[in-house]
Parts: C-alpha cells; sequence; structure tokens
C-alpha cells in the first residue's frame, strides 16, 4: 500500500522519479525501491515525504483515506497561496 500511494502521489503531481528523489534528497533508485516495495523508507523519511506531499503518514501508510487536490495548471504562487489556505482552515479547526 505505502508503495502504491508513493507512486499515485508523485504521478498526480506529474513528478519522475529523479525529480522526486532531488525535493526529498534522496537517490532516484531509493525511489524506485519503495515504488516497487523493495525497500521501506525510514520512519523519519516517512514523515518528509508525508509533509512533501501533504498527506499524514497514517495515509501514506495506507490507514486512513489518501485525500488529494490537483493543482494542475496553477503557477508555483498560485499553488504556495493554496498551501497557506489549507493551513490556515487546519488551524481554524485546531489540527495544526
Amino acid at each position: 500500500m505505502l508503495n502504491e500511494n508513493i507512486r499515485a502521489l508523485r504521478t498526480v503531481r506529474h513528478l519522475s522519479q529523479v525529480e522526486l528523489a532531488r525535493s526529498l534528497h534522496v537517490s532516484k533508485q531509493c525511489i524506485s525501491n519503495w515504488e516497487n516495495d523493495n525497500i521501506l523508507p525510514s520512519v523519519e523519511m516517512l514523515v518528509r515525504i508525508a509533509k512533501f506531499f501533504g498527506v499524514s503518514t497514517d495515509a501514506l501508510l495506507g490507514l486512513g483515506a489518501l485525500k488529494t487536490v490537483s493543482v494542475d495548471g496553477l503557477t508555483d504562487l498560485q499553488i504556495d497561496h493554496v498551501k497557506l489556505l489549507i493551513e490556515d482552515l487546519r488551524g481554524m479547526n485546531g489540527e495544526n
């Protein structure tokens, strides 16, 4: 489940394995191994992956619903605004 969720989140964002690897400061082979279920990321890396994709670690591990929002067609600045809005809404709900 973890391997499928990492692949799904990466492809929804139209990221290659190389691009995701650069963002997480790991090798492309590391991403490939996670997605092919050859190895598991460390707990620290799970947290980094979850933060990068804006999902909970539970969702990443398949223990909760994996919810995504498509930002296709938005500029980087617009995406940053969406992220801030989501953070503000979470704060209003006491989820920070």
